[in-house]
């Protein structure tokens, strides 16, 4: 279930179309879940400073529940860079916040993902 969640300066007017959508399919295919558990959660035209400047940037963060460690997140922070340059935001104009979510931690279908193990007989 990872979660991209960015925020940044681009204008609503200079996010490409398809941003949302190809951004899903990229985090699906880099980090190994399925499409259907992807989120991706974009706030443009925030009011932001980053280095002491109001000059396009983005705070973003990727949350899952594992897959989540130091080789991977050097792997992730070049694609989501990459992805976040399509939005006009350079490389040192962003920061990339890796979470790695606990089961018990997060909802779906009125329980948690534990307890939705539990109802499938996982332990």
């Amino acid at each position: 279930m990872p979660i991209l969640e960015i925020n940044t300066t681009t204008k609503v007017a200079d996010i490409p179309s398809d941003f949302l959508v190809e951004t899903s399919k990229t985090i699906s295919e880099m980090i190994g879940k399925p499409l259907q558990s992807i989120a991706v959660y974009l706030h443009p035209e925030q009011l932001m400073a980053f280095g002491g400047t109001t000059d396009p940037c983005a705070l973003v963060s990727l949350s899952s529940v594992g897959k989540i460690s130091q080789d991977e997140n050097i792997k992730y922070a070049k694609v989501i860079t990459e992805i976040v340059g399509k939005l006009g935001v350079q490389p040192d104009r962003m920061y990339i916040i890796f979470t790695d979510l606990v089961r018990d931690n997060v909802g779906l279908k009125g329980t948690t993902l534990s307890g939705l193990d539990k109802l499938a007989g996982k332990k």
